[in-house]
């Protein structure tokens, strides 16, 4: 495996640990003030 190629596998995974620290409590966010307007207008 390339140098070039570890770099990227590790950016990658990087990325992938970021967008799964700041997507969870989004979608989670997301979720609860859909039903609560589910709720208010149901």
């Amino acid at each position: 495996m390339s140098t070039a190629q570890t770099s990227v596998n590790k950016s990658t995974g990087k990325m992938v640990i970021a967008w799964a620290l700041v997507g969870a409590p989004l979608a989670y966010g997301i979720y609860e003030t859909l039903t609560r307007v589910a709720a208010l207008f149901g």
